[in-house]
């Protein structure tokens, strides 16, 4: 028997003990680039490197078929790199592609395995749309508005630095800590701590949605932010303002009342129509910022300057630029900065005036506005309550004029505004 049929038949008879190395399930990652190489870029023609980037630029790998045992191409992985026309903007995307797809690969991922419920990863500008498509039917109309401004600020500032295309997993803390810095810097930091609020709210979504693992923003510290409050105005202050509202513009005076009176915000003022008011009964309704809908007394004081309302359709505005009950195609933030902007040419009139050395008049600067008009009369009637009731019995018939959920919101709304002032104490300092 020659050797070589000896060693044959040996190995035959140990084949069995040989241990064959597993199959690899995947191949690695590659990025295709046009069809150049990109390591040689520059040795290429313009007109070849034109060519090249006008292809289609993408990752691709393999993984093998459970079912046929051979490794099949996977999807192209392209996640919008094409919209970017250079080939450092296209390989920087892509390699970032390239090395999170080889850590999931190595981590376990299989394409075959729950393929049904697995979600594509999104571009950033496709998660930004379907969040704010589902935001939309889950928040008000009003709310809606405010968040879509923040959230769409947001993704201009991803886009300026490259983000538009790639996935909404690489967004990470570093960028939204980067970008909440410079709403700080730029505004305040109750601006700063509502952007968050507003990009926490829309990274929860993603989460729900299976779109990212965890919403990481929840982590990100709330910064402290004073409220601001408007001042309550002085008794000679009070009076000249509504003298000069009463012959120059009585229209915003009545608005004026139903926030001095009723005790609304000018938000709530707004959105009142003509079928709120039921003077029969001298009852209001309004939808408010803290529940749906909200039944509030009229007092005699106001309900008797409201009976021309009977003249107007029930579904007209009771307050418009036109002057009267109307239809006004408005939000409500605009219906609100409207009466803001009224209600300062009346401040800067009298600032001007004061300026000029008019004695009856005096500066209104920012710290004074409609809403100081509800702290003032909160005020009067608080004091003109505490002359004849102890300070427990005042604070629980307020809390049903005011609207206040709480007693400790009421009190805490009365600090602020210091409603309750102490009696002269000069004995105590001599």
């Amino acid at each position: 028997m020659s050797k070589i049929l000896r060693i044959l038949e040996i190995v035959n008879q140990n084949v069995n003990d040989f241990q064959l190395k597993p199959k690899r399930k995947y191949s690695e990652p590659k990025i295709y680039t046009g069809g150049l190489n990109v390591a040689t870029w520059s040795k290429y023609t313009k007109e070849e490197q034109e060519n090249a980037l006008k292809k289609e630029w993408f990752v691709y790998f393999s993984f093998r078929n459970p079912k046929t045992g051979l490794l099949e191409k996977q999807p192209f992985i392209k996640g919008g790199v094409n919209y970017y026309k250079t080939k450092g903007e296209r390989l920087e995307i892509l390699e970032t592609y390239r090395r999170n797809l080889s850590r999931i690969l190595k981590e376990g991922y299989n394409p075959y395995e729950n393929s049904e419920s697995q979600k594509e990863t999104m571009s950033v500008k496709d998660a930004f749309e379907f969040g704010l498509n589902i935001k939309k039917s889950s928040i008000t109309e009003n709310s809606y508005i405010r968040f879509k401004s923040r959230i769409k600020r947001f993704e201009k500032y991803l886009e300026s630095r490259g983000f538009s295309y790639r996935f909404i997993t690489s967004v990470d803390k570093t960028i939204v800590l980067d970008y909440l810095n410079e709403v700080l810097l730029s505004s305040s930091p109750r601006n700063r701590n509502n952007t968050r609020t507003d990009i926490s709210t829309l990274f929860q979504v993603f989460e729900d949605n299976g779109i990212i693992p965890s919403n990481f923003i929840s982590k990100i510290k709330v910064i402290k932010a004073p409220p601001k409050r408007n001042k309550s105005y002085s008794d000679f202050k009070l009076e000249r303002i509504l003298e000069y509202l009463k012959e120059n513009d009585p229209n915003l005076l009545l608005f004026i009342k139903f926030v001095s009176y009723n005790f609304l915000r000018p938000i709530e003022v707004c959105r009142l129509k003509v079928e709120d008011i039921n003077l029969r009964e001298n009852k209001l309704t309004v939808k408010a910022k803290n529940k749906l809908v909200k039944e509030k007394i009229i007092p005699s004081i106001l309900a008797d300057e409201l009976s021309f309302l009977s003249d107007y359709q029930i579904d007209n505005y009771i307050f418009t630029p036109s002057g009267k009950p109307d239809t006004w195609e408005a939000t409500d933030d605009n219906r609100r900065d409207y009466f803001t902007k009224r209600f300062k040419e009346v401040k800067d009139f009298f600032t001007q005036k004061a300026k000029e050395g008019d004695k009856d008049y005096f500066i209104l600067d920012s710290n004074y506005g409609i809403y100081s008009f509800r702290h003032t009369y909160i005020t009067k009637i608080y004091r003109e309550m505490r002359k004849t009731l102890s300070p427990f019995e005042t604070k629980s018939k307020l809390l049903h004029i005011t609207g206040h959920n709480t007693m400790t919101a009421l009190e805490q709304y009365l600090r602020d505004i210091d409603a309750e002032l102490p009696e002269d104490y000069s004995n105590l300092l001599e």
